[in-house]
């Protein structure tokens, strides 16, 4: 009976994931030009791997997963210091929520023009006096991927920030009250028992943003930079799309594909090992 009330489900699975994987194994090993496709073996595999655009690419994601760390740590103090009910507080927690009700289309378009040689950011570098030290972030590689990067720790701001207050809702407030009366101050109270309370929403924070990083970069690339100057912001993701959709090879970009899934699925084992250590 339970099996029966389970087939469903396991239908569902079977044609929405199953299936599209067993597809995507077999087209990456074949020349498909997303109409025709001629078996070739395991020889796209190996050339793949002896692509240097590829390691080029996946060194981009490497180096994005070092903005993980302030898109978690500035939600995390927007949430505490919301918590705390600062004046205007309501206002504020509106403003930081706007960035994830705007598609990250329009987000990557204004920051487009914000990094411009010509766009917001020069412009209030020449209001200041410091016109000698005027940037183009987007025309250098050197930079490009610095200004990706700060553009996708601002998208997450508004989501983080949320989930870090509803963990807050669930601190009892007494606990705080007790601290305060045995002398705690408030860094004291933040280690001791905020910190600990939240750790179950941060790692759920931290899964959701390293996943986002992997596979939905796609808009803001797109808009901002269109994985350029060369190959400085490209991401796997898009590398997917440039090789399927500009190139016609949908072969390797299936193989590619199949590399960001194996990628994400360890991030998300690695993150129920910790939570299950933790428990």
């Amino acid at each position: 009976m339970g099996l029966l009330l389970t087939l469903p489900a396991l239908v569902l699975i079977i044609l929405l994931i199953v299936v599209p994987i067993g597809q995507a194994i077999y087209y990456s090993m074949t020349e498909w030009n997303g109409v025709t496709s001629t078996w070739i073996g395991p020889s796209l595999w190996n050339q793949a791997f002896h692509n240097p655009t590829m390691w080029r690419v996946l060194e981009n994601n490497a180096l994005l997963l070092l903005s993980v760390p302030f898109a978690l740590g500035i939600p995390l103090c927007i949430a505490v210091l919301l918590h705390q009910k600062v004046a205007g507080w309501k206002i504020f927690r509106s403003i930081y929520f706007l960035p994830t009700a705007i598609s990250w289309v329009v987000l990557g378009l204004v920051a487009e023009r914000f990094f411009a040689y010509q766009g917001t950011l020069n412009s209030i570098i020449h209001a200041l006096g410091f016109s000698h030290i005027s940037t183009n972030m987007l025309g250098y590689e050197s930079e490009a991927l610095i200004a990706l990067g700060i553009t996708f720790v601002f998208t997450m701001i508004g989501t983080n920030t949320m989930l870090f207050l509803t963990g807050l809702a669930t601190l009892d407030p007494s606990l705080e009250e007790a601290a305060r009366i045995d002398g705690a101050g408030r860094w004291r109270i933040f280690r001791s028992i905020t910190l600990p309370h939240l750790s179950r929403f941060i790692q759920l924070a931290f899964v959701m943003t390293v996943i986002a990083l992997f596979s939905a970069l796609f808009s803001l690339i797109f808009v901002m930079t269109g994985g350029g100057p060369g190959y400085a912001t490209t991401t796997m993701e898009y590398l997917i799309y440039e090789t399927g959709f500009n190139q016609g090879d949908f072969g390797t970009a299936a193989l590619y594909g199949l590399i960001l899934f194996v990628i994400t699925g360890i991030v998300g084992v690695v993150q129920l090992r910790l939570i299950g250590s933790n428990e």
